[in-house]
């Protein structure tokens, strides 16, 4: 594990990149004479970055380039969108692209790519990506052989987030298993008399993504790795068996009216409940169980426990999780997600930017900042802003962990970002399983 850098060590980096890019400006002088050379200055220049990174997450995604600014003197404007998946494609086909996008899918990448409007990755940052990065991770921003994005942030998703205090109150422990987990969640209902589980899938253009999640770790968990590439292949329809039971499974959490939606309401209530308002409901004690990924850890910073006080995320904390548990004990297997840098750009500023969001150095910044971790073998872990998240960030790096990467994110966003999301929000309203699935599979014909 690699220790802490210093700040020193951190400026040098940079500096040796724009060393990197003064030789590039300066041959462009040489060769395309003085007009060229002013326009390829790169102190001043503004790099605007689009995603669909908001609130306190976007606010830190900033802050994140204050170093890189100081010492490069190139500006960074983050801009998030919370209908980013929705609009982006619009926006490059309009001729309205930023310089770069975070894309927190695969699939709308190779979207994305197919407009012809995507730069593949400078040399440079394939380096980076090469030394810094699992050949999985530069794999998901690869289209066609080519490589257009590097990883950026990272997450587990099958997180269940609760209360120690109240596992302590009501006798109950951590489930190892999936059977153990629904005897919890019968025990907790007995016990509180109340619905269990709070869950939300409202995310404007992006509703219904939460409720995959949920279906993916049960696909993975119930019948395997080698069924789930499957699935991400196409080889595995949604209305096979294999995804049937995955649903069933979800279903007996989240359509049971005695187990839904604590603090909000009915399972209807779910597709009007926004993704991360669950964390209101877990930290001030009216939720006692949620599913959602590591970075929801940053959603408790903007809110209270019943004291008044920001909770805190720590095994004997106000809030803690533990990964959804397997149909067996001790499986060390799961879920990510992740965003994706690519550019729209390759002047020298944008190469630089690029250069900069894929090197461990990059990652320790954001990392430190909060809520957040990475996939970067290279970053360190201690630098997490909580325990959980340090131990999340060491699960993501070890070699051996099985870890499959979201599979609607990594499927066509016709389906991925379209018909699944769409299915999932048209199951919570009641339409029944079988139909929900057929619509979904329609999703390839588009």
């Amino acid at each position: 594990m690699n220790g802490m850098r210093s700040p020193a060590h951190r400026r040098g980096i940079m500096a040796l990149g724009i060393a990197a890019i003064a030789t590039l400006t300066l041959a462009g002088c040489a060769e395309g004479g003085e007009d060229e050379g002013d326009s390829g200055t790169v102190e001043g220049e503004t790099v605007s970055i689009s995603g669909g990174i908001t609130g306190i997450e976007a606010e830190n995604m900033q802050k994140s380039f204050e170093a890189f600014t100081e010492d490069t003197g190139i500006i960074v404007e983050y801009t998030g969108d919370k209908g980013f998946e929705g609009n982006i494609v619009t926006k490059v086909q309009g001729g309205d692209a930023p310089d770069i996008a975070i894309v927190p899918q695969p699939g709308l990448l190779r979207t994305l790519v197919g407009t012809g409007e995507v730069i593949a990755a400078p040399d440079s940052v394939v380096a980076n990506v090469d030394e810094n990065w699992s050949p999985d991770w530069k794999a998901y921003g690869t289209v066609d052989d080519v490589f257009y994005a590097a990883p950026m942030l990272a997450n587990i998703k099958g997180y269940v987030w609760y209360s120690p205090a109240s596992f302590e109150e009501w006798g109950v422990e951590v489930p190892t298993t999936w059977d153990e987990l629904l005897e919890l969640t019968a025990t907790i209902q007995e016990t509180t008399g109340g619905p269990v589980w709070c869950a939300g899938f409202e995310s404007e253009a992006a509703s219904g993504w939460p409720g995959t999640d949920w279906i993916e770790d049960l696909v993975l968990r119930q019948s395997g790795p080698e069924v789930y590439d499957e699935w991400v292949a196409g080889d595995v329809a949604f209305t096979d068996p294999e995804i049937a039971d995955a649903f069933d499974a979800v279903g007996e959490i989240l359509l049971n009216p005695e187990y839904v939606n604590a603090g909000f309401g009915d399972v209807r209530s779910i597709n009007a409940t926004a993704f991360a308002a669950v964390a209101a409901p877990v930290a001030n004690g009216t939720c006692p169980l949620t599913h959602q990924a590591s970075f929801l850890s940053a959603n408790f910073l903007d809110v209270e426990t019943a004291e008044g006080a920001v909770p805190t995320v720590a095994p004997d904390g106000d809030v803690y999780a533990f990964v959804l548990p397997g149909f067996e004990e001790g499986a060390a297997t799961i879920e990510v997600g992740g965003e994706f840098v690519t550019a729209f750009s390759e002047d020298a500023a944008t190469v630089a930017v690029l250069e900069y969001m894929s090197t461990p150095e990059w990652a320790d910044a954001r990392v430190e900042l909060g809520g957040n971790i990475s996939a970067n073998l290279n970053a360190d872990p201690s630098l997490a802003s909580s325990e959980f998240l340090t131990e999340a960030m060491t699960l993501l790096q070890d070699p051996n962990t099985t870890v499959r990467f979201d599979a609607s994110d990594l499927m066509p966003s016709t389906v991925g970002a379209g018909s699944f999301w769409k299915g999932m929000v048209s199951w919570i309203d009641g339409e029944d399983t079988a139909t929900v699935l057929s619509e979904i599979q329609a999703g390839y014909e588009n």
